[in-house]
């Protein structure tokens, strides 16, 4: 595992040293987390090594929710990760995976506590915010991310601390190690407490979908979309309060040019694997349907996936969202104009991913 985790810790600590902006709460804050990152990869590897049953489960047609952030890819995630048939990974056993979590106690596991009472302790004052914008709690769907940075094959250190210079060595490396490792935490999620079928999420896939297809040559894609404009605003609006407790003043200006050509990058490699791929099917989805018709939507995935939308799936998806209103931690509030962006700029940036998907924004 290290000869696979040196290159992107190499760029990632080089990043770091030459990021001027960072507080030194926020240096600390970086390699903590990058501490936290390798500490977690260790703990599949042993179990895995004491459990050579791990690496024999058999990972099966996963369904993968990408695109651009802010256009209802978690909301879909926790929609269908509440149908019991279904498998997600919870964010409080991605925090905390060794040992395997067990089924027989998965419910009452005390690890879901302690994730809880960290998210109380943690997310308050500035920081609150960030509930506003993304759901985070022990029994919520985590994203990829938080498992591909395990491998330093992830864009999370990017979105957390910025460095430029570890998302310029992201976005052009072979990040095949990153989806192996990514598969070693699903079955070891899966091992003792299987489901019918996986559904992920996380926007960076997108830059890395050939990677992506050669550890699941059957996986299943599905894409909602939304308008950048409102995409742009919104992502910005959340990332500065991400990274809001790290740095002791942050460049909204600098922050709006960043996000917009980052994650368009994403869309351009999604954009060239998805012609260069066309056997490879792509549910496209419309953010506003979601919004409108949650259990039409839904049901639209089950049915690309080849799963069975059941009565139990519908009443869970029914209920999820009556039990989680878009404001349930208060209102996400934001302006493009704030990060120094207008419509045009955004629009011009756009332009080849507003053609291509006109019909579903």
């Amino acid at each position: 595992m290290a000869d696979g985790t040196r290159p992107g810790l190499t760029a990632a600590l080089a990043a770091l040293a030459g990021e001027s902006g960072l507080s030194a709460e926020g240096r600390a804050r970086a390699l903590a987390q990058f501490r936290d990152n390798l500490a977690r990869l260790a703990a599949i590897v042993a179990d895995r090594a004491a459990h050579p049953a791990i690496a024999d489960v058999a990972i099966d047609r996963p369904v993968f929710i990408l695109g651009l952030p802010r256009c209802g890819t978690s909301i879909l995630h926790a929609l269908i990760g509440a149908d019991p048939a279904v498998r997600t990974p919870l964010q409080w056993e991605v925090a905390a995976p060794s040992p395997p979590p067990d089924a027989a106690t998965f419910a009452s596991d005390p690890r879901a506590d302690g994730f809880d009472a960290y998210v109380a302790a943690n997310f308050t004052g500035a920081w609150a915010d960030v509930l506003k914008a993304h759901p985070i709690g022990a029994r919520v769907p985590q994203e990829c991310g938080m498992i591909l940075e395990t491998a330093f094959q992830g864009i999370n250190p990017t979105m957390l601390f910025s460095l430029p210079g570890y998302y310029r060595w992201y976005r052009d490396a072979d990040t095949r190690f990153g989806y192996r490792v990514h598969k070693m935490w699903l079955q070891h999620l899966a091992w003792k407490n299987p489901r019918d079928r996986w559904v992920l999420k996380v926007q960076e896939h997108a830059f890395h979908l050939p990677e992506l297809f050669s550890v699941y040559p059957d996986a299943v894609l599905v894409q909602p979309h939304r308008d950048p404009v409102t995409v742009m605003a919104s992502i910005s609006r959340l990332i500065e309060v991400i990274r809001c407790v790290s740095f002791g003043k942050i460049d909204r200006a600098a922050l709006g040019q960043e996000l917009l050509h980052l994650w368009h990058d994403g869309q351009v490699a999604a954009m060239a694997f998805r012609k260069a791929n066309p056997q490879v099917r792509v549910l496209d989805l419309r953010f506003r349907d979601l919004v409108a018709d949650p259990v039409a939507v839904v049901r639209q995935v089950y049915d690309h996936a080849g799963m069975d939308f059941t009565e139990q799936s519908q009443a869970a998806v029914r209920q999820w969202w009556h039990d989680n209103p878009a404001d349930k931690h208060g209102a996400h509030r934001y302006e493009l104009s704030d990060y120094g962006l207008t419509r045009d700029q955004v629009e011009s940036v756009y332009a080849d991913y507003i053609a291509e998907y006109a019909d579903f924004l």
